[in-house]
């Protein structure tokens, strides 16, 4: 009993160090929302700005960028850890090294993946997405984008060691983020003609369990064999 409270202290410190870097660092925080909105923005002036177009495209448009921006973000979920050394702590520590894993991507996603969760409503009005699809974009985003970035982790944790590592961790983490990207696109555009969202969203759930269980353990192998 009391190892299991040990760890779960060390969890919640974990991730409320992750809150106060990101809160000291605003411009990591920043940088991946804007790059979503900018983004999103853009496809309009690239594509057509008329309204059915927008409406057919809107959702793809969203989750793209959302996967970006998620991308972006990744890079910097080891790096300072790795260049300060308390990477290296993080690794001796006795706790379980799957709960610090864990608790620093959720800290992650709070402060990356969350915003544009948030602010992803907005975006699919100005594209013209149909009212009714917002909450189907909403609950699909809010499943997929944790998923995201559990599988960039694996990603990051494999290449923490590398000093020029952007091409590499694409090549890494979009292959794994296809079927998340697939399902998410798909929920929102199958919803719009009338099918049900129980099914994707079941779906999407299930991804998030298996990435919940296994991204982590996976981060873990990956960082104890980049840092030794």
């Amino acid at each position: 009993m009391n190892q299991t409270t040990s760890t779960s202290k060390a969890f919640l410190a974990t991730l409320k160090r992750e809150l106060l870097i990101a809160y000291k660092r605003k411009n990591d925080v920043m940088n991946p929302f804007m790059f979503f909105l900018i983004v999103a923005t853009l496809f309009p002036i690239g594509i057509s700005p008329e309204p059915q177009r927008l409406a057919e495209i809107a959702a793809g448009v969203l989750w793209i960028s959302a996967l970006l921006a998620a991308l972006l973000a990744m890079d910097n979920l080891y790096r300072a850890d790795y260049e300060d050394g308390s990477l290296e702590q993080l690794l001796l520590s006795p706790h379980p090294l799957y709960f610090m894993v864990l608790a620093k991507n959720i800290g992650h996603w709070l402060v990356s993946g969350l915003p544009v969760v948030l602010v992803s409503p907005l975006i699919a009005y100005m594209l013209n997405l149909p009212a009714q699809s917002y909450a189907t974009l909403f609950i699909t985003l809010l499943l997929g984008t944790p998923i995201l970035s559990l599988l960039g982790s694996i990603g990051v944790a494999l290449t923490v060691g590398l000093g020029s590592r952007g091409l590499i961790l694409a090549v890494i983490t979009l292959p794994m983020t296809v079927p998340v990207l697939i399902a998410g696109t798909v929920a929102v555009q199958q919803t719009q003609n009338g099918a049900s969202l129980v099914g994707y969203a079941a779906l999407l759930g299930a991804l998030l369990l298996g990435a919940l269980t296994l991204a982590p353990l996976a981060s873990a192998a990956a960082l104890r064999i980049s840092v030794n």
